[in-house]
């Protein structure tokens, strides 16, 4: 009994994370199940703690990536970045597509996935309402790539500490094996959105836009954004833990910044979606009560079965399983839950490589997959445009298939 009512507490919170019933924020959510779950008896308080803590090197990513993040809109990169787009889309709507999803590879391979999902896509709203174009493709091209690129690097998506934990790979390593399956990833969803979006994307671009360049405060925050991809990727080659590093090289880059704007830091501050982090905290507890319900201990016999295969059919079904899973369950809980039975079947290590790029890619299928394509939708329905579940799905049922399928087949030991 107490097993099944972990299980009906936590699976109610993570779907209640998804859906918001009410409108109520998803940290509440993830909190208050953690939180019953507690009070019950169900996890005991040394358990919370412990899963608690095991977030930290997590929790240290997400605020310093935020923190870039929103140094990086509040300084206006953001919308230089959008407008760079746009000058150079020489009045082709097909162009701009192109360059935005050029754009959004970018800012997702070194800023991570929630900050083209979310911080991108309204600058690239404001270009495409100021051009008169259809906004769709653009938009979209924004959610895609940010989970189709988010395997580029260790610090393209916050899920890939939580599935590696403290075995996350140097980058040379990193690259040798994910480099293929990125581009594979990032080249199949651009193919796939192109032709899906192919009706909206003739025509030309009437309208134009003046080439607008950055004040010197967007400068240097653009100057202290090119610092700490530097030493991030100095961090992942030296095999360092991405957290600490990742929040200093943050506080570096608004010191810079604040040199001329002494506002920025305040207003960075106050910018910043602190709620990611007690969110994040909630679903490791909830996460850590469900594997002592037995959900580890199944994933582990998954798994186990799955390694008989052979290399390729069992990373395609792992892979798939797992993509499939996280647009049910959300990617992040997933990722813990994968990245444990993993790590508890050393034997068995290559296939975390495989779970990796179910996770990250897998999320295209829905928005439920991941949180950062949830808040890509709030912040559009924020913002009064109606791209529905329902036509994303549309787009994700023929791009993340192809995508996931090509980046496996590439996929090295």
């Amino acid at each position: 009994m107490p097993a099944a009512l972990i299980w009906i507490i936590s699976l109610s919170s993570i779907l209640c994370v998804l859906f918001r019933p009410r409108g109520v924020a998803e940290a509440w959510w993830a909190c208050g199940g953690a939180l019953l779950l507690v009070l019950t008896g169900l996890i005991s308080f040394s358990n919370t703690g412990a899963a608690i803590l095991k977030g930290l090197d997590v929790y240290l990513f997400l605020t310093g990536m935020m923190i870039l993040s929103e140094l990086a809109r509040e300084e206006g990169v953001f919308d230089w970045i959008a407008g760079w787009a746009a000058h150079h889309a020489a009045g082709s709507p097909s162009r701009l597509f192109l360059l935005i999803y050029l754009a959004g590879t970018a800012v997702t391979a070194f800023l991570s996935n929630d900050a083209t999902a979310v911080v991108l896509t309204p600058a690239v709203l404001t270009i495409v309402r100021q051009l008169r174009v259809e906004p769709k493709p653009h938009l979209l091209a924004c959610a895609f790539i940010a989970n189709a690129a988010s395997f580029i690097l260790p610090i393209s998506n916050p899920a890939n500490l939580v599935i590696f934990d403290r075995h996350m790979p140097p980058l040379g390593p990193w690259l040798g094996v994910f480099l293929l399956p990125s581009v594979a990833s990032v080249l199949v969803t651009f193919l796939g959105l192109r032709f899906l979006c192919r009706a909206d994307l003739r025509g030309e671009i009437k309208q134009s836009l003046p080439k607008n360049g950055l004040r010197i405060e967007g400068r240097l925050a653009l100057a202290g954004l090119v610092l700490a991809a530097a030493a991030l990727m100095t961090a992942s080659a030296l095999g360092w833990a991405l957290g600490a590093p990742t929040c200093a090289a943050a506080l570096v880059a608004m010191g810079v910044v604040a040199v001329r704007d002494r506002q920025a830091p305040l207003n960075v501050v106050k910018g910043v979606s602190w709620s990611v982090i007690p969110l994040v905290a909630g679903l490791f507890v909830i996460v850590e009560a469900l594997q002592g319900a037995g959900m580890l201990q199944l994933a582990k016999r998954g798994l186990d079965a799955v390694a008989h295969l052979g290399f390729i059919p069992g990373n395609l079904l792992t892979a798939f399983s797992v993509g499939l899973l996280s647009n049910g369950m959300n990617n992040l809980p997933v990722g813990l839950i994968s990245g444990a039975a993993v790590q508890a079947l050393p034997a068995h290590a290559s296939l975390a490589n495989a779970v990796l790029v179910g996770v990250d890619l897998g999320p295209n299928l829905s928005v439920t997959g991941s949180l950062a394509t949830i808040l890509w939708l709030i912040a559009l329905r924020r913002e009064k445009v109606k791209i529905t579940g329902g036509q994303f799905l549309k787009v994700g049922l023929v791009v993340m298939p192809l995508a996931l399928l090509a980046s496996v087949l590439v996929l090295r030991k």
